[in-house]
């Protein structure tokens, strides 16, 4: 038996909803409402080496292809699925079945037409071996097949129930791309073809992307404010990466939107009465440092218990982000369903018990500079990142970090390197530190990053463990209270076990003049420009 989510009298809510909204959002005169045309012009302050987000997990690939690929869902801030390509969609009572009833009437910004079989192809091609799409993967979960019983009918199945499905469909490492320019292009790193508002004319790493707007574009997502072309006639990604000349170029006017606002300007930013500050917390994985645990030191759970009860990180966010971001007290942020707020009372700075922990673990004596050893070796951890990808802030923290560990006896390196080198770094097992943050609200997160499927080179658990995967896949197909139960259950594991260390809740802070108008934001914490416009 199929439970149906969505029924044209949805849709009737749904419009009546986006329309007060729309309404309420802005005042009611005639220079208030939407006005199409001009160029929007975004400054980015972390860059992606690949644009295509069917092979990466880069939260600004996200950003850039929202306008360019579709989703079959979408989701609305709020929480809901609303339609997107497919129209409707029925679930089956166990979560084994999806069937998802398409748009009749989406084509690819090439000609070609959106239709059943090019849906499954994309989805073919992320689950093919050959494709380096372990995060999209992961997002499908233990799919079993997808068929299609006619042109513009797809079924997802799989033979143990998969709960967390809708919401990684909605999200842009799930978007449908052109068959067609897929077959055709050998390497997909730096060109995205999709059904989008927008079509991408161009990415350059290091420098941003163009986007220019579809004039027949006319099947937005069910939450968006208006249906129809976006009303921006193009969208320029710069990657910035000096915090500075951001914000430089958002005060003259260079630039209308910025996001990662520099902590210490930050409430300069708020002052200024010309610009506006809007601020999302991230939901799903907070900035966290994983330690991996199949080598010394970390091997050792009191080392990693000490390195972890070592670090102040009220202090050190303190330090790096002015009282702008929040420590996290969890693997999980406040935001992501199932977060268990039990898990903050458990652990915490106590720097007594990282000293008492390492002399437990045989690291009881120290050497000239204050660094604990063991056999006659140094007590020494590398912490492997790539500048690209993080902030300034992030640096500084990762330096205060660096200072707070060495209190305890911790020698930390910090080792800055390209993303070639990193990724190699991390598929060798060649470090003992790798930090990022995962933002998605749904707790499936943790699986994509803590089960043994996904340790590198085939994913993201650069913790390596492997002792959590049977709760991971329990639950995602578990009822409502047990889902909960089993996610409480490994959030304590984690923080237990110190497999990571969670350090700030992650937010998307974006800086724009006041005449840009209608952002709105997905479940995320990205903004959306479909329905942005620009005040003359």
């Amino acid at each position: 038996m199929k439970r149906s989510v969505y029924s044209p009298v949805s849709v009737l809510r749904i419009s009546v909803l986006s329309a007060l909204t729309l309404t309420a959002s802005f005042a009611v005169t005639a220079q208030d409402k939407p006005v199409a045309g001009g160029v929007l012009t975004v400054a980015l302050g972390s860059d992606t080496p690949i644009i295509d987000p069917s092979i990466t997990a880069y939260s600004v690939t996200a950003l850039v292809t929202r306008n360019v690929v579709d989703s079959l869902v979408g989701q609305a801030e709020d929480n809901r699925f609303t339609p997107w390509l497919a129209e409707r969609w029925e679930i089956n009572n166990n979560n084994t079945e999806y069937t998802f009833h398409l748009r009749k009437d989406v084509t690819f910004s090439d000609g070609t037409k959106l239709d059943a079989a090019a849906v499954k192809y994309n989805f073919d091609r992320i689950l093919d071996p050959k494709t380096t799409s372990s995060y999209s993967k992961s997002l499908l979960g233990p799919i079993e097949s997808i068929t299609t019983p006619d042109e513009y009918t797809v079924v997802f199945r799989y033979k143990t129930p998969f709960a967390p499905l809708l919401q990684g469909l909605s999200l842009p490492y799930l978007g449908i791309q052109s068959p067609t320019y897929l077959q055709k292009t050998a390497n997909t790193s730096n060109t995205v073809v999709g059904s989008g508002p927008f079509i991408l004319d161009s990415f350059v790493k290091g420098s941003g992307s163009k986007l220019s707007k579809r004039a027949d574009y006319h099947w937005g997502p069910g939450y968006a404010s208006h249906q129809g072309p976006a009303w921006l006639d193009k969208i320029e990604f710069k990657y910035l990466p000096e915090s500075a000349v951001r914000l430089g170029a958002l005060n003259s006017g260079q630039v209308q939107v910025i996001d990662a606002i520099p902590p210490v300007n930050f409430a300069q930013v708020q002052k200024n009465s010309k610009l506006e500050v809007v601020t999302r917390v991230n939901p799903g994985i907070p900035r966290v440092l994983y330690l991996n645990t199949t080598r010394a030191p970390f091997s050792d759970v009191k080392v990693r218990q000490a390195f972890l009860s070592a670090i102040d990180r009220a202090t050190a966010v303190k330090a790096a982000f002015f009282g702008t971001l929040k420590p996290a007290d969890n693997i999980l942020g406040p935001a992501t369903l199932d977060y268990d707020p039990t898990v903050a009372k458990s652990w915490g700075f106590d720097i007594s018990k990282a000293n008492r922990l390492l002399d437990e673990a045989g690291w009881n004596s120290k050497d000239g500079e204050g660094y604990r050893v063991k056999d006659g070796k140094r007590l020494s951890v590398t912490f492997a990142y790539t500048p690209s990808s993080v902030e300034a802030a992030d640096v500084t923290l990762f330096q205060a970090v660096q200072y707070q560990v060495k209190q305890a006896g911790f020698e930390l390196k910090l080792d800055p390197v390209d993303a070639g080198i990193f990724s190699s770094r991390g598929s060798d097992n060649d470090y003992d530190i790798i930090s990022n943050y995962f933002v998605r609200p749904e707790p499936d997160i943790l699986r994509t990053v803590f089960h043994s499927a996904y340790i590198p080179p085939n994913g993201n658990n650069y913790t390596r463990v492997t002792a959590l995967d049977s709760k991971l896949e329990a639950a995602v197909g578990a009822s409502s209270e047990e889902r909960k139960r089993l996610y409480a259950d490994i959030q304590h594991e984690i923080i237990g076990q110190a497999y990571a260390v969670p350090i700030y809740l992650p937010a998307f802070q974006l800086g724009k003049a006041k005449q840009v108008q209608g952002i709105n934001w997905a479940t995320n914490a990205k903004p959306n420009f479909y329905d942005a416009w620009i005040k003359p």
